[in-house]
Formats: C-alpha cells, structure tokens, sequence
C-alpha cells in the first residue's frame, strides 16, 4: 500500500493552509497514495493557543471537516486529517465549554468520517526560553482509536491513530499493536528543540518495539507566528527503518509498505508473543 506523510508549514490564515493542504494532497494522490496523512494543526498555526478557540466546530459540521470529506471523496483518498479543533459536547461544565478537543478524524474515499481520536497526551514544556501548556485550552481526550483499511492489493490494515507529544507514551502504541495494529499514525508539530532532541529516535522505537509501519506526518519550518517547528515527516518499516523523510518545508513524503514484510518480521522476532507485563 502506497501511503503519504504530508509536510505543512501552516499559517496564521486558514485559507492559505487548506489552498496548500489541497494541493499536497493531490500531489499524494497523483502519486498513487490509497492513504494521506496531514500534520497536526494543518489548518491553523496562530498568534497564540487561544486562537484555536476561534476555528472550533462541533463534531458532524463545519468548514475544516467540509474540506477533508470533500478532498478525500475527489481524490479518492483514505484522509486523515491531521488534527483539527473540535467544541465540547452541549451540556459541558463553564470550564471545558471554553476549551476544545484536538482531534483526528479519518474520512474514507466516499467521504465518510469513519473514526475520530482525541488526542490524549497534552504538551507542557518550559526550558526557560519556549513555554506550552496545551491544557490551557485543550481538552483530553480518553479512549485508544483504531480503524481498518481494505487496501487495493487486497490486504486489510488495521490502523493506530495517535497526535504528537502521544509519542511519548509507549503504553498508547503498545495497546495498538495488542489490538492488532499494523500501522501507527503520528500526526504531529513537534518544536524545533524537542524534535532534533527526541523525533526519530522515538518514532524508531515505537516501530521496532511494536513490530509494525509508522507514519508520522509533521508541521516543519519557521511559521508567521515566529514558531519554528522540526519537520522530519516520515515512514518507518517495522524494523526500524526509516523508508522515506523530509526536512523542513512543504512536501509530500511517499512511501510503499509490504504487509508481507511486517509479518516476516513478527514471524521472526515474535516479540509480542513474548510480553509478560
């Protein structure tokens, strides 16, 4: 199955980043990809957290998930749609009515949303310099989310979904691979300091310690709002091989994965036969 990371470097105008978006999407599309992933906070990188609030729809409706269904039904694509902000349900408590979820959802080729993941884990990081607390205006989200995928060569994907700083915590992916995942999906803006520091050694090992692909999709340049974020979208083999990856800027990062790979490596390193814990 062909697959594609698309590489963002979103702006602090929605329209500019779904032009941008759309236009990655059908190079991915172009290229043969049967699934395309966008990076977390495709549709807007703002001024400040709170911006999030402003672009906020209830789940069913609005604008962002107007446009992923409509790109994945005319490009024929499985979409996820990296992630977008999503309101609390009607009836939440004065303080979660004034924060969102950060959420992926993944539309088939007709246009259907068929899977939606709340992210999580929520970011908080403060060396000095660079401060984020995204509980300020997110909501964690509580429930694992996988979804299946038939693929044109007639092999049936089960899919782990999972949104940046998640990537931290090996149990999330651990509960993937028990449930039958074959391919993690890590749509993400890593910063610039965390990401040179951390990245790929954690996407690697979240691949080799699952036996499964890993795609991690990535916000990556220096945006208007001044943040620079890592980049370094890319697919990973369940070896641990990095398959495909760009560095910074706008790109669409394509990669084939061989099921028939991923079961000769659990076939002989049967690891997660193994766990005792």
């Amino acid at each position: 199955m062909k697959v594609a990371a698309i590489q963002m470097v979103s702006s602090m105008r929605v329209s500019d980043n779904l032009a941008q978006a759309r236009a990655l999407l059908g190079q991915a599309s172009q290229a043969g990809a049967e699934l395309a992933v966008l990076p977390e906070y495709f549709g807007l990188m703002g001024q400040q957290d709170g911006d999030k609030l402003t672009i906020a729809e209830p789940y069913g409706q609005g604008p962002l998930q107007q446009f992923l269904a409509q790109c994945a039904r005319q490009l024929g694509l499985w979409l996820v749609g990296g992630t977008i902000p999503l309101a609390p349900p009607t009836g939440a408590t004065v303080a979660d009515a004034a924060r969102v979820f950060n959420s992926t959802l993944v539309f088939a080729p007709s246009g259907a949303c068929v899977a939606r993941y709340d992210k999580i884990h929520l970011f908080r990081f403060d060396n000095g310099v660079e401060r984020y607390d995204e509980s300020s205006v997110l909501l964690a989200g509580n429930q694992p989310t996988t979804f299946d995928l038939d693929s044109r060569d007639g092999q049936r994907w089960r899919i782990g979904l999972s949104v940046c700083y998640d990537l931290r915590f090996a149990e999330l992916y651990r509960a993937y691979a028990s449930a039958g995942a074959h391919l993690l999906l890590v749509p993400s803006a890593f910063t610039y300091t965390t990401g040179q520091a951390h990245w790929e050694v954690l996407l690697r090992a979240r691949a080799i310690e699952n036996l499964a692909f890993v795609l991690a999709a990535a916000q990556g340049g220096r945006h208007d709002n001044q943040r620079h974020t890592w980049g370094h979208a890319m697919a990973i083999d369940p070896w641990g091989q990095v398959l495909a990856q760009q560095d910074q800027g706008a790109a669409v990062v394509l990669a084939e994965l061989d099921f028939a790979q991923m079961q000769g490596c659990r076939a002989r390193l049967p690891a997660l036969q193994h766990r005792v814990l």
